[in-house]
C-alpha cells in the first residue's frame, strides 16, 4: 500500500509540509491562501498550467520566505500562468537572491 493512500494512516496535504517559522505574517498569509483553496478555488477550476498549482506555490513561498517576499513570488507566478505564459514544473526557489533578498526578515541573535 502506498504511503499516501488514505488507509495507510498517512494523509498527504496539498500544501508544503516542510518546517517553517510560524511568525504572525506567515500564519496570516498561509491562512489566506488556505481560505482561498477551501472556498474560491473550486469556482476557478483546474486551470493552472504549472505544477504545483499557483495556490500551493503561494502557500509554500509565504511559509518559506515570509509574507512580503512570498506574496511577491506568488504574484509573479500567477502572472506567468496566463494564456501566453509558461507551463510545467515551477518550484519555489530554495534561496532568494537579488532585490527580493533585501525584503527578507533576518532575525538578530
Amino acid at each position: 500500500m502506498c504511503a499516501d493512500h488514505p488507509r495507510s494512516g498517512r494523509t498527504r496535504s496539498r500544501n508544503w509540509q516542510g518546517p517553517w517559522p510560524k511568525t504572525p505574517g506567515r500564519v496570516l498569509g498561509t491562512s489566506l491562501v488556505r481560505l482561498y483553496q477551501l472556498t474560491l478555488s473550486g469556482f476557478v477550476g483546474n486551470s493552472c498550467r504549472h505544477m504545483p498549482t499557483c495556490s500551493e506555490y503561494g502557500y509554500e513561498a509565504i511559509a518559506r520566505h515570509g509574507l512580503l517576499t512570498g506574496a511577491i513570488l506568488a504574484a509573479r507566478r500567477v502572472g506567468r500562468c496566463g494564456p501566453f505564459g509558461t507551463s510545467g514544473i515551477d518550484n519555489v526557489p530554495e534561496t532568494i537572491a537579488g532585490p527580493l533578498a533585501a525584503l527578507r526578515h533576518r532575525p538578530t541573535h
